[in-house]
């Protein structure tokens, strides 16, 4: 391999074993890792999510949403909690929004179940700490990482407030049950967490959770869009809709919104 194309593997952060992929694939991840800039690849601002916390409640939903993330990028399944990976998971409402839980909200919106993913927030901390720059944000918004240049510190882990971050405290390539090969595994002692499918937006396509949680709850159960347009769909519907951000007060803007649910829904 000439000195050139190894550079390019280096940059795509993919490195030699990207070969065995094939071209097309190695470049998607590399144009992913560099602002997502393809021919069909859908670009914005900023990015963000909108969730509705009713209609993605169910179990079945939040389940699609993770069984598709979890898929698609080669999230090893490790049973418990001080081990486990996950880069979407469920948590309750009083876990989600403990500074929005107070004594006078109803009990059943305490315990309804939230899903949670990395907020991929504007003003992201884990990057700020990152030594080596294995965190990083895009131009659009998108907290990247490139396992490549973890060195295993964890120091995100510790400055994220959402604990949207994994580390794999061992190979985890053995709890993968079918290994995608279209995109990389990751190895002992590096940090994950979601990339908000960087992948498939320089492919034209939505997130798969946001795909997935439509099929299953209906229209809008999970809105994707342009948070820097404020005459994009996403814009516009937040504008209408009663919508909360995760610990807001600590001033990193996360880029995940969740609608309410409306008075009738809570008994």
């Amino acid at each position: 391999m000439d000195e050139s194309r190894r550079n390019f593997l280096k940059a795509a952060g993919v490195g030699a074993a990207g070969v065995a992929w094939g071209i097309p694939v190695v470049s998607a991840i590399a144009k992913a890792l560099n602002t997502g800039k393809m021919p069909n690849a859908l670009t914005t601002k900023r990015w963000a999510i909108m969730i509705d916390i009713e209609k993605c409640s169910q179990p079945e939903v939040i389940e699609a949403c993770q069984k598709a993330c979890h898929r698609i990028h080669n999230v090893p399944h490790v049973e418990g909690k001080n081990h486990e990976i996950k880069w979407i998971w469920q948590t309750t409402y009083s876990g989600a929004f403990p500074d929005q839980a107070h004594e006078y909200t109803a009990e059943s919106l305490k315990k309804a179940p939230v899903m949670v993913l990395c907020n991929h927030c504007d003003r992201p901390p884990c990057v700020r700490v990152c030594p080596t720059q294995a965190t990083f944000q895009r131009e659009d918004g998108i907290v990247m990482m490139d396992q490549h240049r973890c060195i295993g510190c964890r120091y995100c882990m510790a400055a994220c407030p959402y604990g949207a971050r994994s580390f794999n405290w061992k190979d985890p390539r053995q709890d993968i049950e079918n290994v995608r090969e279209d995109f990389p595994t990751r190895t002992k002692g590096v940090v994950e967490k979601c990339n908000l499918c960087a992948e498939r937006l320089a492919q034209g396509l939505e997130p798969a959770c946001v795909e997935a949680a439509n099929r299953v709850a209906g229209e809008d159960a999970m809105l994707f869009g342009d948070l820097g347009d404020p005459g994009s769909r996403i814009s516009r519907v937040l504008r209408s809709k009663n919508t909360i951000r995760r610990k807001l007060g600590l001033g990193t803007q996360p880029s995940v919104f969740y609608v309410l649910p409306g008075p009738e829904s809570i008994s």
